[in-house]
């Protein structure tokens, strides 16, 4: 259950996602979509550990650790790193 004002985490949302596409050199969408699998946009939607109250870049490295982790690889879906117009 989120706790925190549902405007700070949408915005808290959209800076993860678009700090993790700027460093991924991807587009917003599929770096949207690859954070909507992820656990951690769970863990921060259900408010646990106060995720939100982390920086942009943090979270975004802690994406990108997910993302690699080899139990997890497979199920991502990333795109080359070629944006789109």
């Amino acid at each position: 259950m989120m706790t925190a004002n549902r405007n700070i985490l949408t915005h808290k949302l959209y800076g993860v996602i678009y700090e993790y596409a700027s460093e991924k050199r991807i587009s917003l969408r599929a770096a949207l979509g690859v954070f909507y699998q992820s656990n951690l946009y769970t863990e921060i939607r259900n408010g646990i550990s106060d995720m939100h109250c982390r920086s942009d870049g943090y979270l975004a490295e802690e994406l990108e650790r997910e993302v690699n982790a080899p139990q997890k690889s497979a199920t991502f879906n990333i795109p080359s790193t070629s944006r789109e117009p």
